[in-house]
């Protein structure tokens, strides 16, 4: 192990300490180190990005400080198709070394994360009606195999109609022609930015969510960003030598309150996702085939579901809320019927959706399908900079790129490390050792008293975290795993409301929507006790989750009705 592994090791094993400084009960202090120090870097947006940001220049020794205005992940960065993928479709677009550049993050992220980046295996039906025959499927999965640099094990494979059909039953037979069998890596878009903020906070980065920033002074290498606390209205100053603007959907905001905006600007475009049972669409493996208009839409298991996506549509409303409407369902459930005849998918096999926005470069004259997802810097008069565009997968070569200009405006040599960093959770070699986590773990689980079967979806969350997790079942009689679930999260995720837990921390409510309801009570008084809330706040905290239980299978109509 040489000295860099070392280093990340001790300060991941932080996370195990006394300090926990990553708990909910630590906000006034963290508050009162943002307000008395100056760093070298402030970061707007918590998330994929940012977070990406503030790991890559806290690992080079940069003082850091980040703030969010909602939780983390709680824009684009959890509402994404929960793929690590290597960019296949963007080879219709010509975009190469797009699909090069994050087929080569891709692999960096399995091996720093492999608990949180998971191999899927996926399918491309081939139809004589549709996009692609089989020689230019067969020829772009080669280039996509080579330009992601694809393991050799992982390369496609050329299926005829009988092999597809044997690969997913559920298929439509009528002029199959065959399909193309390649490989793409899941992901719990949430979890992957959680971890990599809190690995930079291991790291020294102070990160901090609900603070919204409301002013902004640039006076040359005198910055400072004003704040506001969205959890009890005050307002603070954090003073830095360089501020860097990732708010995502919001990036052009925040250069409002900078300047005028002369560049180019963000064109926002929607894209949905909605879940079914698996009894309703129950297929083994992911399926990627073109839609009604020729788009592509993707169909993934996931523990007990099966979600569609996705949507690409320019959008203009909410940044805070997206809609969703019936036209948009219309378009997923037609084209999955469409391709798969016999399941007759209506809205009311709905059980959760969810709505998120590509902040894009706008590019005139572009459809949303035809815009690069390539990122772009944005430096100011001022000196802010801004960065925008992207995709989940190249939030490493983003922050690298970031950082890269940071340092070079404050005079300093510090090269990019987190090729090497192992994000929380990770600290796993292969993927195989995750499995033999996993196996293991579910026999530990009924010692302890707990369905075996959560493990995959305990390790797929929190990777060898689930140790503290488990241990802490111990001191709960009743629903140990939640309360167990609840107090690691207020102790090293920093969650302030239930929405921060059954959302973003655990992805109850889009795929154990059944679990809140069943549960929220009693986590609710968990979070009372730990965070001192009245009644009053804890009714509060269950009406917003009613609200969020309602609005995932309530549908907009195409006039903006509800």
């Amino acid at each position: 192990m040489d000295s860099r592994s070392r280093k990340n090791d001790e300060l991941v094993g932080i996370m195990d300490s006394s300090k926990h400084i990553f708990s909910a009960d630590r906000r006034e202090s963290l508050v009162h180190e943002l307000k008395n120090r100056k760093f070298d870097l402030v970061v707007i947006g918590g998330g994929i990005t940012g977070a990406g940001i503030a790991l890559d220049a806290a690992t080079r020794g940069l003082s850091v400080a980040l703030i969010e205005k909602m939780d983390f992940a709680s824009g684009t960065s959890s509402r994404s198709t929960k793929l690590i993928h290597g960019g296949l479709r963007y080879l219709k677009n010509f975009e190469f070394n797009l699909v090069k550049g994050v087929g080569k993050e891709r692999a960096i992220l399995y091996r720093n994360a492999p608990h949180l980046v998971v191999p899927e295996n996926m399918l491309i039906p081939i139809y004589s009606n549709g996009t692609f025959s089989k020689f230019t499927t067969n020829v772009g999965l080669w280039l996509y195999d080579r330009l992601a640099s694809v393991k050799k094990k992982e390369r496609r494979v050329m299926l005829n109609a009988k092999e597809t059909v044997a690969k997913v039953p559920a298929l439509s037979p009528k002029e199959l022609k065959g399909g193309g069998f390649y490989s793409e890596y899941r992901t719990d878009d949430a979890r992957l930015t959680l971890e990599i903020v809190k690995t930079a906070s291991y790291n020294g980065a102070l990160c901090i969510n609900y603070f919204t920033c409301v002013d902004l002074k640039m006076e040359g290498d005198l910055c400072a960003v004003a704040c506001r606390d969205e959890l009890n209205g005050e307002t603070i100053t954090i003073n830095g030598k360089q501020i860097v603007n990732a708010a995502g959907p919001w990036v052009d905001e925040v250069r409002k309150i900078d300047a005028e905006i002369k560049e180019k600007t963000i064109l926002h475009t929607k894209g949905i996702h909605l879940v079914v049972p698996k009894e309703r669409l129950s297929i083994d493996q992911s399926v990627y085939f073109d839609a009604i208009d020729g788009r592509m839409v993707f169909v993934i298991p996931r523990f007990g579901t099966t979600y569609l996506g996705t949507t690409d549509t320019v959008y203009s409303g909410s940044l805070d809320s997206p809609n969703i409407t019936t036209e948009d369902v219309n378009y997923l459930l037609d084209s999955v019927n469409r391709i798969f005849p016999e399941v007759n998918l209506n809205q009311s096999d709905v059980i959760s959706s969810w709505s998120g926005l590509r902040p894009l470069i706008h590019q005139e004259g572009k459809t949303p399908a035809e815009i690069s997802r390539k990122d772009e810097i944005f430096v100011s008069d001022s000196g802010l900079i801004s960065i925008a565009g992207g995709k989940l997968t190249g939030y490493r070569l983003m922050a690298k790129k970031t950082v890269d200009l940071v340092c070079k405006r404050l005079d300093l040599v510090q090269e990019c490390r987190t090729d090497s960093v192992r994000i929380v959770g990770g600290e796993f070699k292969t993927e195989g050792l995750v499995r033999a986590y996993i196996t293991n773990l579910k026999t530990r689980m009924k010692s302890f008293g707990i369905e075996g079967g959560e493990a995959e979806i305990l390790v797929r969350a929190f990777g060898k975290q689930t140790d503290t997790i488990l241990k802490k079942t111990r001191d709960f009689e009743e629903d140990k795993l939640i309360q167990a679930l609840a107090w690691f999260c207020l102790r090293n995720e920093q969650v302030h409301t239930l929405a921060d837990f059954y959302i973003r921390r655990l992805g109850y409510l889009h795929f154990y929507p059944d679990r809140i309801k069943s549960t929220m009570n009693l986590v609710a008084s968990v979070f009372a006790s730990y965070l001192g809330w009245d009644e009053s706040r804890i009714q509060q905290e269950l009406s917003d989750m009613q609200d969020h239980l309602k609005s995932i299978t309530e549908f907009e109509s195409d006039h903006g009705e509800a």
